[in-house]
């Protein structure tokens, strides 16, 4: 099996397609109220970092259990900032 994280889409909606040998899925971004603002090129990163930023502000415990099962975490950066890992 082919396992990867693969983006598709060159306008409008992106896939962002999860594969491994375990799981398999496609994550569909399209253009929206909440990423309008940002190019073709990068709504896709717009939109996942609104979303985990608005998802973490909920405080709601079944969420951070969830994120916690799955190994996610996310932290907002400022704009002005670089990340790097372990940042």
């Amino acid at each position: 099996m082919n396992n990867n994280l693969t983006l598709e889409g060159e306008t409008g909606s992106k896939r962002i397609k999860l594969e491994c040998d375990h799981q398999k899925g496609v994550l569909y971004m399209v253009p929206a109220e909440g990423n309008w603002v940002c190019s073709d090129s990068l709504m896709h990163v717009h939109a996942l970092a609104g979303f985990f930023g608005q998802l973490t502000k909920l405080n709601e415990p079944i969420v951070t259990e969830l994120m916690q099962r799955w190994g996610l975490y996310y932290r907002e950066v400022d704009l002005g900032n670089s990340v790097t890992e372990g940042n």
